[in-house]
């Protein structure tokens, strides 16, 4: 299955348990609102990079100690043609589409697992003030089909930690956007005011889609 349809199956499967009445815990809340409405309601702070290190966001997991962590278990996800998998998660005869730049790759070691809103960018933006348990499962959420994304290994690297006031992928910028927006509203961070500005622009220019999104915590 397609990253794509894996998204729109993962909005549709939260549709579907609001509409039936299975009411998420409080503390796991989905909300659907339009792109802007969910842009407009970002909480706006300054950013704070110090004492920042990758060190504090633990990854890659194997969470449900099936030989595969994280990154593999993306790569098996997002395969436009699925992978055989083979002893110490080695994936063999799969496919794989960056969307950011639109590119098809057939060997792993072309793609980085980029988090969408980067752990640096996520301690700036309130994850500095959670624990390393939190933290852990932010930098390996399987939860949301946006948060995690297998990209070309050099565009992911160009990109570094940058947000979308300083970077956007060459295509499907209107789909950056809003997954951007999704995985800071799931995991309850801010935005600086330039980053929002940002944001609100490209928003602003985009389709005004309904975005469900599931808060992590």
């Amino acid at each position: 299955m397609t990253r794509t349809l894996r998204w729109i199956g993962g909005l549709l499967a939260a549709v579907t348990a609001t509409t039936v009445g299975l009411a998420a815990p409080a503390h796991a809340a989905t909300i659907s609102v339009p792109l802007r409405t969910l842009v407009a309601d970002l909480p706006v702070a300054t950013e704070v990079r110090t004492g920042y290190s990758r060190d504090l966001f633990p990854h890659w997991i194997d969470a449900d100690s099936d030989g595969c962590n994280t990154r593999y278990e993306v790569l098996i996800a997002e395969a436009t043609t699925r992978p055989s998998v083979g002893s110490g998660c080695y994936l063999t005869g799969g496919r794989w589409y960056s969307y950011y730049d639109a590119a098809s790759w057939t060997n792993p070691s072309d793609l980085d697992i980029d988090h969408v809103v980067a752990l640096a960018e996520a301690w700036d933006s309130g994850a500095r003030n959670w624990t390393t348990s939190r933290r852990q499962a932010y930098a390996n959420d399987l939860g949301d089909v946006r948060s995690l994304v297998a990209v070309t290994d050099d565009v992911n690297q160009s990109k570094g930690d940058q947000d979308p006031a300083t970077w956007m992928p060459t295509y499907e910028r209107c789909r950056y956007v809003g997954e951007w927006t999704a995985v800071k509203t799931r995991w309850r961070l801010s935005v600086d005011s330039t980053e929002k500005s940002a944001l609100s622009s490209w928003a602003n220019s985009c389709a005004n889609i309904t975005i469900t999104v599931t808060h992590a915590y």
